[in-house]
C-alpha cells in the first residue's frame, strides 16, 4: 500500500492506528451487544425498546465504518477479525440473567461509559503529541455521541 503523505510521521500514524483499532474493537463489540439487545428484549415495553435498540445498532454500524475508514486514511489495514476485536476491546461479554429493558439498558450504559473514558483519554494526545488534529476532532465527536447515548440510557434507568 502506498504510504499516506498527510503530514503525520510514520511512527505517529502507527500509534494513531493502534488507538483507532482499539476504538474500532470497542465500537464493534458494542454494535454486537446492541444487536443482541434488539433481538432478545422481552417485557411489556418490548416494542418501544426494540425500536430504540434498532436505532442504536444502526448508529453503531455507521460508527464502525467511519472508524475503519480513519484507519485506512492513516495508510494502514483495518483489523477485521472477531478474535482480534476481543483482544483489543475494553468491553466484556457477560451473559445477562434477564433480557428485560432495565438489564439491557444498564449493560449498554456501562459499555458507553467505558468507551467515553477511553475516548476522552485519547483526545489531547491525538492533537498535541501525535499532531493529528482531525482525528482528535473525530474522537471528540464520537465521545459526544456516546455521552448523549449514555444520558438517554441513564434516563431509562431512573
Amino acid at each position: 500500500m502506498k504510504n499516506a503523505n498527510i503530514g503525520i510521521s510514520e511512527e505517529n500514524k502507527q500509534i494513531i492506528t493502534d488507538q483507532l483499532s482499539k476504538i474500532l474493537a470497542d465500537e464493534f463489540l458494542l454494535y454486537s451487544k446492541t444487536l443482541n439487545a434488539h433481538w432478545n428484549i422481552e417485557g411489556p415495553d418490548f416494542h418501544t425498546v426494540h425500536v430504540y435498540f434498532e436505532k442504536l445498532y444502526n448508529d453503531q454500524q455507521g460508527i464502525v465504518d467511519t472508524v475503519a475508514e480513519k484507519i485506512r486514511g492513516m495508510g494502514h489495514y483495518v483489523p477485521a477479525q472477531l478474535h482480534k476485536y476481543l483482544q483489543l476491546t475494553h468491553l466484556s461479554e457477560q451473559p445477562l440473567d434477564k433480557n428485560d429493558s432495565q438489564s439491557l439498558f444498564a449493560e449498554l450504559l456501562r459499555d458507553h461509559e467505558s468507551i467515553i473514558i477511553f475516548l476522552r483519554e485519547n483526545i489531547k494526545p491525538m492533537a498535541d503529541k501525535l499532531k493529528a488534529e482531525g482525528i482528535s476532532d473525530y474522537v471528540t465527536g464520537l465521545m459526544e455521541y456516546h455521552e448523549k447515548t449514555a444520558w438517554m440510557l441513564r434516563a431509562h434507568l431512573n
